[in-house]
């Protein structure tokens, strides 16, 4: 039975041999261990995983064991998962598709460890991708009249089907703090990075105008503060003098698909941890 354990904490003396002496103590052995100490915050990070013997380790055991004899002392916010757990994915799209073709292509192909329960839209037009993976579809209009009622729809789906966590998959929709409390650094997002600098509605032809030379895509948990949140994963490829604005557009989907797959997987690998509006990102 292998688990993964993420930490962080006041940073101090004694926290590696704490951790790594307790998973010993309990019959387990470390196979994995990186850890980080963010000096000017004087915060540690850290994260493990283990193996232990599946006929004599007990998980609810190791886990209250774990709190009081080293999280408690070492004032740590943690957590704890076993191996073999597939998070509930719930993906949210608008009526751009190629990001979820991708997302549903990965995970038919098993590359993402993942249950998705549904995936919901303010349009109908992307049902028939939904059928063709056999995977629900919900539509959920949302209007500036309606919007209230459509996240509180939204949020009775999520909870009827224990959703772990959303991506936004261009979902072209504000998302607001009702949703977002529910689903603190559980909601991925992915957009162009021209912000702020070519905001609107059509950045990339702002950025061909501007003669721009890189274009990028990033990555990011969602926060109340509009694409803002701590930051996930980020790319980006150049362009040139040659390129035209088609060319511009194809490029940033392609930056799209790569840094939201990639991001997810990070998220799902539990290999992410949120501190002060930043991630900390393992190998």
């Amino acid at each position: 039975m292998k688990t993964t354990i993420l930490i962080h904490c006041p940073d101090q003396p004694g926290i590696v041999h704490a951790v790594t002496g307790f998973v010993q103590a309990k019959g387990g052995n470390v196979v994995y261990l990186d850890q980080h100490v963010d000096q000017e915050a004087d915060v540690f990070f850290m994260r493990l995983e283990s193996d232990f013997d599946s006929h004599t380790y007990v998980f609810e055991e190791f886990r209250e064991n774990f709190d009081k004899e080293v999280a408690l002392p070492y004032a740590m916010k943690w957590q704890i998962y076993k191996e073999g757990h597939k998070p509930r994915m719930a993906i949210f799209v608008s009526k751009y598709n190629h990001c979820l073709y991708d997302l549903l292509s990965r995970y038919h192909a098993g590359e993402l460890q993942v249950t998705i329960p549904f995936i919901l839209s303010n349009h109908a037009s992307l049902a028939p991708i939904a059928a063709q993976f056999d995977i629900p579809f919900h539509h959920v209009p949302v209007t500036k009249t309606t919007k209230v009622e459509a996240e509180e729809k939204q949020l009775q789906l999520l909870r009827e089907e224990r959703v772990d966590f959303i991506v936004l998959a261009r979902y072209m929709q504000i998302v607001s703090g009702m949703l977002i409390g529910n689903y603190v650094n559980k909601i991925i997002n992915i957009h162009h990075s021209f912000l702020p600098a070519f905001a609107g509605a059509k950045p990339y032809h702002a950025a061909f105008e501007r003669g721009v030379k890189i274009i990028g895509a990033t990555s990011h948990y969602v926060t109340e503060a509009l694409d803002a949140g701590p930051i996930i994963e980020q790319d980006v490829t150049t362009v040139s003098h040659s390129h035209s604005i088609a060319d511009f557009i194809a490029k940033g989907r392609d930056l799209e698909k790569i840094v939201l797959a990639r991001a997810v997987r990070l998220h799902v690998q539990r290999k992410t941890i949120v501190y002060n509006n930043k991630t900390v990102i393992f190998s």
